[in-house]
This record gives C-alpha cells, sequence and structure tokens, in this order.
C-alpha cells in the first residue's frame, strides 16, 4: 500500500474511533491499539507533509459536538496534548523545552481517565460548563454539571470572572456499587469508569447524572480577571483555596525526576480511587507556557506520557466457576502470582466458555496476562510450546457450583446461567426482583433493605418474607417501629395479589409481565399451571416452544418446588382473579407500542386481556393488531412492512362497545 492509501485509510479509521469515542461514549478499541494508529499516522504525514490536509485527526481535538447540547465556544481553547511512550521521548521533550524549565521546573500530575469539561464562573458564581467537544466549540452540561457534589456552586473572595479546566470522572467505588445494583436488577453493565462517567454526563436528563454520582478534578485555570499568577503551582495552591478538588501536581525541578515521578504514579495507580492512563507533564512557569505557544493542535509546553499495557507470562494453576447475582457461571483464572502494572495479580477473568474453548485454555498451561483497561487482568493467549503433557481441555461444569441445579446456555448467547430458584449466589436478585413494582408490588423493600434481611439471617428466599414479623424488624439498626409495622403491611397485602403477579416475580426464564397475565388468564390456577404439557402451553397466544419448556424446567426444579410450597403455605394467592368481560378478543393478539392519551399501556392491556386476547411485546405475522399511539416507533414500521392491521384509539374504543 502507497503512503497516499494508507494515510487515507487510517484517517478513516481514526476518525471513526474517534466518533464512537467521543460522540458515542462506546469505545471499539482500546487506548494503546488507538494511539498506535494516530502515531503512525503522524509518522506517515511526517515523511509526506504534502499529503497534510486541515480536516487530518492529527490537525483536530477530540470529536464533534453532538447536535442534542446546546453548543459552546470555549472562551479558551481546550487543547489536546502530544502523547508519548518511553522515557527517551519524555527526555527528549525536556531537551526541546531546555531553558524554558530552568528556574521553575515542571508539574506532573496524573492523567485522569474521564471527560474534560470547561467551567464558567461569573461573580464568583457557576454560570455555565461545557464538554472539551472538538477543543474549540463543546456542548452544554450545565444541568448535569450541577448535580456534582464536588463542583463548587459559589465561591468565596472569587474573582470577577474565571474559567477552569477539569476532569469529569467516574470513582472506582462508585462505578463498582453502580454494576452491582444494575446486576442485581437485571440491567446490561457499565463498561468501564470511563465510559459510565462520559455517557452520564452527556444524558438529557440531570436526574440520570445525579444517580451515577459523578466527580471532578480540576487541573487549570484557562482565563481569570483580576488575578495573576507566576507558576501553574501556585494557580493550584488558589483553586483549592477557593474551594475545588484539584489534582496532584507534584513540582520537579529535573526530567528526571519527572520520569521518577511517572514511575510513581504507574507503581501505585491501583491505590487511586479514579482510573488513569498516563501523567501528564508541564512546565511550572506560566510565562514560559506563553512563550512556547501552541501547535494547531496541542501546546508545546507539555506531554501526556501514557502508560503502555503491560504483559506477563504466569502459569495458569485452577479454573474456578463463580455464579453471579443473575445466575451466570463466569469462569476465573487462579495463576501463580505475578506482578503486573502496579499490583500482584493471582486471578484472572476468563470471560465464558466459548473464551476458553477459542483460546484452548487447560489447566497447566503457561499464560501471558495482560490488564483489560487498565483495571481487570485478564488471560491474552497461551504459550502452547511450554504446556504440560496431559493437560486435558476443561470442562464447563454442567451443575450450579453453588446450588447443584442444572445449569443451561442462555437461547442464543454465550452465557451459562444457573436455573435454580433459591440459589443463594441470586438471593439478593432473586428477592428484590420478586418485591419489585411490576412484580408482587412491596413498597419499601429494595435492595438495601433485602441485603440488611440477609445479612440478619432473617431470610434465605423470597418464601421467607411472609413468615416475618415486625418485632424482629425493630430489632435492625434503622428499622423503627413503624418503618417495620409498614413493611409488614405491604407484605400482607401482597398475599392478596392476582396470580400474574405471582407469576411474574417467580424469575421464571422470558416469562414477563404480558406472558405471566396470559398464563394467569388461561389456566386460573398455579396447579393447572404446573400439571400443563408443552402443547398446552403453547396453546397460549404468546407463549413459544423456548418459553414453554423453560417454564415445565422451572416446575421441574426441586427448589422451585420447596419456593412454592413456601409461599403456598403462607397463604399467598395462587388463583386468577381477573374477570373476563367476554371473548370479543379470543384468539387475537395485540401489540401496544407508543403514548396513548387515554391510558397507560398496562391499563390497555388489562382491557385486552379482559375481553379474551392476549399482548405480545413483539410483532409478527400472528399479530392480529398494533394499537398505536404517539411517537409510535419500530414496532408499527414493522407492522406496516407485514401489512398487520394498525390502530388507533378512536378504532380501539370502537371495538369495546
Amino acid at each position: 500500500m502507497n503512503a497516499k492509501d494508507e494515510i487515507l485509510e487510517l484517517r478513516q479509521k481514526i476518525n471513526d474511533y474517534n466518533y464512537a469515542y467521543h460522540v458515542l461514549d462506546a469505545p471499539a478499541v482500546d487506548d494503546f491499539e488507538f494511539d498506535a494508529l494516530v502515531r503512525r499516522l503522524k509518522e506517515l504525514e511526517k515523511e509526506n507533509p504534502e499529503l497534510i490536509t486541515p480536516d487530518s485527526p492529527t490537525q483536530k481535538v477530540g470529536g464533534k459536538p453532538s447536535a442534542a447540547f446546546t453548543p459552546v465556544v470555549h472562551e479558551v481553547p481546550l487543547e489536546s496534548l502530544n502523547d508519548v511512550f518511553s522515557f527517551g521521548e519524555v527526555a527528549v521533550f525536556g531537551d526541546r523545552v531546555g531553558d524554558a524549565a530552568a528556574h521553575e521546573g515542571y508539574v506532573v500530575e496524573p492523567k485522569i481517565d474521564g471527560l474534560s469539561v470547561a467551567l464558567y464562573y461569573d461573580g464568583g458564581v457557576f454560570v455555565r460548563g461545557a464538554t472539551r467537544g472538538d477543543g474549540v466549540t463543546g456542548e452544554d452540561v450545565t444541568h448535569n454539571l450541577k448535580t456534582i457534589r464536588s463542583l463548587p456552586k459559589r465561591l468565596e473572595d472569587a474573582p470577577e470572572h474565571l474559567v477552569v479546566r477539569g476532569e469529569v470522572y467516574m470513582s472506582r467505588t462508585v462505578f463498582r456499587a453502580l454494576n452491582e445494583e444494575r446486576e442485581v436488577n437485571g440491567e446490561p453493565l457499565l463498561a468501564n469508569p470511563r465510559n459510565a462517567a462520559a455517557g452520564s454526563l452527556r444524558q438529557l436528563d440531570p436526574k440520570v447524572a445525579a444517580l451515577r454520582r459523578l466527580d471532578l478534578l480540576v487541573f487549570n485555570i484557562q482565563a481569570v480577571r483580576g488575578r495573576e499568577f507566576k507558576t501553574h503551582e501556585k494557580s493550584l495552591e488558589y483553586l483549592r483555596k477557593l474551594g475545588f478538588k484539584v489534582v496532584d501536581g507534584v513540582t520537579c525541578e529535573t526530567i528526571d525526576a519527572c520520569i521518577r515521578r511517572i514511575e510513581w504514579l504507574g507503581d501505585n495507580r491501583e491505590t487511586m480511587d479514579f482510573d488513569i492512563d498516563g501523567a501528564v507533564i508541564k512546565l511550572n512557569s506560566l510565562q514560559a507556557r506563553i512563550n512556547l505557544g501552541s501547535t494547531s493542535k496541542a501546546p508545546r509546553w507539555a506531554l501526556a506520557y501514557k502508560y503502555p499495557p503491560e504483559k506477563k507470562e504466569t502459569r495458569l494453576l485452577d479454573i474456578t466457576v463463580q455464579v453471579g447475582r443473575t445466575g451466570v457461571l463466569t469462569p476465573k483464572a487462579v495463576v501463580e502470582p505475578v506482578r503486573l502494572a502496579g499490583t500482584t495479580v493471582t486471578n484472572a477473568t476468563l470471560h465464558n466458555e466459548d473464551f476458553i474453548r477459542a483460546k484452548d485454555i487447560r489447566i497447566g498451561d503457561t499464560v501471558i496476562l495482560q490488564k483489560a483497561g487498565e483495571i481487570i487482568p485478564e488471560v491474552l493467549e497461551v504459550v502452547l510450546s511450554k504446556r504440560p503433557e496431559g493437560a486435558a481441555p476443561y470442562e464447563f461444569p454442567s451443575l450450579c457450583p453453588e446450588c447443584g441445579s442444572p445449569v443451561v446456555r442462555d437461547e442464543g448467547g454465550a452465557a451459562i446461567r444457573c436455573r435454580g430458584a433459591e440459589c443463594p449466589a441470586q438471593r439478593l436478585r432473586n428477592i428484590v426482583h420478586f418485591a419489585s413494582r411490576n412484580a408482587m408490588d412491596i413498597e419499601g423493600l429494595g435492595i438495601a433493605v433485602v441485603q440488611q434481611l440477609l445479612d440478619a439471617g432473617l431470610i434465605q428466599t423470597a418464601g421467607d418474607l411472609y413468615y416475618l414479623d415486625a418485632q424482629r424488624l425493630e430489632e435492625l439498626p434503622r428499622f423503627g417501629k413503624k418503618s417495620a409495622e409498614n413493611l409488614i403491611a405491604a407484605i400482607e397485602k401482597s398475599r392478596e395479589n392476582d396470580l400474574s403477579r405471582l407469576l411474574g416475580a417467580l424469575g421464571i426464564p422470558q416469562v414477563g409481565q404480558s406472558a405471566a397475565k396470559s398464563l394467569s388468564e388461561h389456566f386460573g390456577t398455579m396447579e393447572t399451571l404446573e400439571a400443563a404439557a408443552e402443547e398446552e402451553l403453547t396453546a397460549v397466544g404468546d407463549i413459544g416452544g423456548v418459553t414453554a419448556r423453560n417454564i415445565i424446567e422451572w416446575f421441574q426444579n426441586p427448589q422451585s418446588r420447596h419456593l412454592l410450597g413456601r409461599l403456598r403455605e403462607a397463604g399467598v394467592n395462587m388463583t386468577s382473579r381477573a374477570e373476563k368481560s367476554d371473548d370479543r378478543f379470543a384468539g387475537k393478539t395485540f401489540v401496544l407500542t407508543g403514548a396513548l392519551s387515554k391510558y397507560t399501556r398496562d391499563e390497555a392491556g388489562e382491557i385486552i386481556l379482559k375481553h379474551g386476547g392476549t399482548v405480545s411485546s413483539s410483532v409478527s405475522k400472528k399479530t392480529a393488531y398494533v394499537l398505536a399511539g404517539e411517537d409510535a416507533g419500530s414496532k408499527l414500521t414493522k407492522a406496516q412492512s407485514l401489512g398487520v392491521p394498525v390502530i388507533a384509539e378512536e378504532e380501539f374504543e370502537e371495538m369495546l362497545k
């Protein structure tokens, strides 16, 4: 490939990756691979300067601002930094700036892996905040920034006008807590703290950002009126006095001292509660910065040292399997201790059974480890030349290591899951789901309370909820007489719920609200449903073969029978209480989409069920009608393409007369 073609290909790749990273908050490649592409492009452009164009990613900063936010033209451009990957390149930087660092030296700071923002203050009041965007124009995210507790909303003894640059991030502690909560709720896990922070800050609803508990560290004064500073070090001290949370910058007299500080940061990054992907070296003298100036993209007075992903060989001693809160079995490699990216590693992720098979990983193998995203150690590859004789292919367990129930692979997926209704690993998630608003609707029984009851040994499964008493609850921390009585009352009330709510609460795979209502209506009692054969189940409108088999397997599991026994003994209702008005919709399946004006979709679904129909979440050729409200989306489009009749609320009401 000639230089011109390679440059064009590299630019396209880098632009695509930039868009994914800066606009979609969904990186497509890791930082090291991206940086390697940029370095190669710079090399080619340096060798072929006639091929450099203004729109090259080497001449731009970040990505385009999103059209969903109001654009903000930065008072002072938010430049990016030139990246280096070796201490030799750091030394070259020291030679290049030369005498500019002679008197005040340098400042070395951790390079926080978050989202860069500019914060504007007038008269000491926070008035606006914007993302970096393309460096010249960013996105107004003031409403989300105001949810960050560490961001001062008002400054005492402040200058008339102040613009500060900082990095919004999600702490590792918050990241882990959020993912634990999302796992319990059956939501997709956040990929890493940087993506989570960027996605949270660029939410249109500030309530979402507030729930994500973001944090902020500032690292530069962009503009100020009424104050002057000689050094960057003094400007950081001033920001601390104003009440900002300021990055930990260390002044170094020489470039060798800078290198030692970079090494220290690399060795100690695991002790920090935020991710860093490198270290930043800046000239301390602000006048020297002005003298040196900037290129079209980056300042000449600073650079970023990026830590390369470290790889190490070690021996795989064992493979253990952990059961997550949603029942997914995750294999883990137990390895001989090895020092990797600042920590001693004894375990590494193996992702899933398919990952083990694809790499042919066996106990006893010598493997190469790498930290994925500088956080989680993973097995990168096997050193086949060092495989011991007799090392056998790994067999994934067929029974849950926690409870002994059979495990099943998700339909069309890689996850292998335990289906035990009383599996100890899934207790928290199962009970939280059982009590949730769309299931048994037990008010006051959220994640924190369920965890407290489990920790106190008062419950083991959802069935135990109905054997609690207020007196025992009162003895728990943060439980008073009134709160204990309220929770017991909510549990008592749930005993009388319709069978459909109970079915939805049991966690039977693929039996959600709609399917639970259809089953409840069709079979009438739990006992009848338990005895149903596969052909009887598939006769119900929106129950397919896979769901039918899931239902049968769930009822056959001893843990499921034990749970149902506890619920029956406690007097939980197991009969359908829905009254059919008539059978005018018998045999007809409806799909609801868009916003209805006279009903919620749940209310419309209840009406359809009362008239003998069923409700499905997806459109197919078997769908009788699609009831479409305002802003109907892809379901409406699919119905039109399949020729499925689409009705509005007025037509629906006519059908009810």
